[in-house]
């Protein structure tokens, strides 16, 4: 039983510590900037007070309170906000990023309505797991205009996940009103759109806002099914360190100070002013300790070398293995792959619309949805949302392959993927981590217009923590599917849906092709010709018709691109195309042409200036002839070659 003067401190350690980074920063002590939770005491500590050991949360970029009510170490804290790897994340997360797991705080996120989509995956992950806690996605009044909030709550009610929708109405989203930017008084009432039970509190009223919780944690878990808290609140400081409130009235900031959730507890208390005086000066004297401790270590930062260890997972080597070949497609390559991968690990999941009985958008998924019926789970469509929820709940043990069904949405899903999945391990110092695979067909020659024919790898190469495999055979297609789906990091992998139907040859369960790795297909001493992706067929039918000693390199990985193999080759040939079906713009073959560049041997060794052959600089058409007209030929690609070779 938690007594009164446990709660007391609890609201008190996070207001003084508040208080004090609000200082420190004032004073010039701390960089960056942060955001206060001063006046939203009673929502922090009746929630954690109301959950379980086993309950996981996730808070938003106003974290602090949370953290501390949570029961994180405030010397830890205190060191994260000087960037000290003494830090609750080494110094990587600061103010807005506080991960710890040692009290089930998956860490905030700073893409405001985003925690939503985490809290949901760890719930997806328990509902899977079969354990009795739930998630809590944190989120304010601000961020339930966003789509992505609209989304989760949707998939949740659907698949009966046990999430609580935890809505702290403090009245201002930044600086914009709720009254003018939220569509109703009562956030809490479109829980009912959704078919979510809802519950409303008195946010700086801990007594209701913990009776309110333990309901609704108990509807959640005796029912199976999310439920939706709002509570009413009001913070008394700025959105931010530089914010001077100048859109609030001097009348409201008094209104709200009244209601002052510290003052209403200790009315409640029945103590005496010295008492409350002495409990109060203990907690000062603990939050001066802890900052004390921090600051003497303040300068003590991770190094460069340490600092890049939390980017990628440490792999072992593995070399790539054949073994007995069968006969089969690309699509069908695939399809074995994940049949495989779901069979050996009960943790893999497949994830996407329209998996189940249509088959895929394509067709790779075709049958899986009858061999593993607990392991294909269709969504609704919501790339946003379940993208970002498969990221967390990779964090938690699961491991999903998540089906874009057109390369194109991972503009929807980028938000998932970019800015959660790739940096999950880095900005937790290693806490947490995101093995999980997101699998989307790519390019041209399907006649399906510019919004669902285009290469966007592109967008996808300057994001660190992201692995980018794009296959171009049914061999690679499954070979390094099965490796992607055992690594330990996300990898984005590209399926070029003009190559589904293309035939060839697959290994057995045990073919493995490691990421990273690329093949080389001929061998020759005149160019090194590189390519990946369907362009692959393009250059392998070129090389043939031109009857000259080439080393063909297929890339197969895009990030991180093997270094060596084109290092070998361009110091022999000395002479370097790269082909690829993607404008020329910040992309692989200009990646791989600022590489020879800036080495200065193959620079030397160069006998010609780096030939890149693109997709013309455009989106792609719908007609046949000038969609073909905008990609890359065999004929270009011999053109070129001949003329490189004189």
């Amino acid at each position: 039983m938690i007594t009164q003067v446990e709660v007391y401190k609890a609201m008190l350690r996070s207001r003084l510590f508040e208080e004090k980074v609000r200082r420190l920063f004032s004073e010039g002590g701390m960089y960056g900037t942060t955001h206060l939770n001063i006046g939203q005491e009673a929502s922090h500590v009746g929630l954690c007070n109301a959950l379980g050991d086993e309950d996981w949360i996730v808070p938003t970029h106003r974290c602090h309170g949370f953290n501390v009510a949570r029961g994180s170490s405030l010397e830890a804290m205190f060191a994260e906000l000087y960037g000290s790897r003494h830090g609750l994340c080494m110094g990587i997360g600061g103010s807005m990023h506080m991960t710890d797991i040692a009290t089930h705080d998956f860490g905030s996120s700073a893409v405001v309505g985003s925690s939503v989509a985490l809290a949901t995956g760890i719930a997806f992950a328990f509902a899977r797991q079969g354990r009795r806690a739930i998630a809590v996605a944190i989120l304010g009044d601000g961020a339930t205009s966003r789509g992505v909030v609209h989304e989760c709550m949707n998939l949740a009610s659907v698949w009966s996940l046990p999430v609580l929708f935890y809505c702290e109405n403090n009245h201002y989203g930044m600086s914009a009103s709720a009254s003018r930017m939220v569509s109703t008084s009562d956030i809490a009432s479109r829980g009912a759109g959704y078919g979510i039970r809802s519950f409303h509190a008195d946010g700086n009223d801990y007594d209701d806002v913990y009776d309110t919780l333990v309901r609704a944690r108990s509807h959640i878990l005796s029912n199976g099914e999310p439920a939706f808290v709002e509570v009413d609140t009001y913070r008394q400081c700025g959105h931010s360190k530089s914010d001077e409130c100048a859109y609030r009235t001097q009348q409201e900031e008094a209104e709200w100070m009244r209601r002052d959730p510290i003052a209403l507890y200790e009315r409640r208390m029945g103590l005496s002013k010295q008492e409350l005086r002495s409990i109060r000066a203990s907690v000062q004297e603990e939050v001066e300790a802890a900052h004390h401790e921090a600051w003497l270590h303040r300068d003590e930062t991770l190094t460069m070398d340490e600092l890049s260890s939390f980017v990628l997972s440490p792999c072992e080597p593995v070399l790539p293995r054949t073994g007995p070949l069968h006969s089969t497609t690309y699509r069908m390559a695939i399809r074995e792959a994940l049949d495989e991968i779901l069979a050996q690990d009960e943790r893999a999941c497949l994830i996407g619309e329209d998996i189940g009985v249509y088959g895929g958008c394509f067709g790779v998924t075709g049958d899986l949805h009858e061999r593993h019926p607990d392991q294909v789970i269709e969504t609704p469509v919501c790339e946003e949302a379940f993208t970002t929820m498969a990221s967390a709940a990779a964090a938690m043990g699961e491991h999903p392959i998540v089906e874009i069904m057109y390369g194109d949405f991972c503009t929807l899903a980028s938000d998932g993927l970019v800015n959660h999945a790739a940096k999950l391990r880095y900005m937790s110092a290693g806490q947490l981590s995101c093995p999980m695979v997101l699998r989307t067909p790519m390019g041209s020659g399907t006649g399906h217009g510019s919004q669902h024919t285009q290469s966007l790898e592109t967008m996808f190469l300057a994001v660190p923590g992201l692995k980018i495999v794009a296959p171009s055979d049914p061999f690679t297609a499954k070979a390094v599917l099965k490796a992607a789906a055992a690594d330990p990091d996300p990898v984005l992998f590209l399926e070029h849906k003009a190559l589904y139907g293309s035939a060839g040859e697959a290994g057995d369960a045990l073919s493995y092709w490691p990421i990273g790795k690329a093949q080389v297909l001929s061998h020759g001493d005149e160019l090194t010709l590189i390519s990946y992706s369907r362009a692959t067929l393009t250059c392998r039918r070129a090389v043939s018709e031109c009857g000259r000693s080439i080393d063909h390199i297929d890339l197969v990985t895009l990030r991180p691109l093997d270094r060596q193999t084109i290092r070998e080759s361009v110091l022999r040939t000395g002479r370097v195309m790269i082909v690829q079906e993607t404008p020329e713009e910040g992309s692989v073959g200009a990646s791989v042409a600022a590489m020879v560049a800036s080495d200065p041997q193959m620079a030397r060794a160069l006998k010609a200036p780096v030939c890149i052959v693109s997709s013309k600089d455009m989106p792609v058409p719908f007609s046949r002839p000038l969609e073909r007209d905008t990609m890359p030929t065999s004929a270009l690609v011999k053109e070129r070659i001949l003329a490189m070779l004189g």
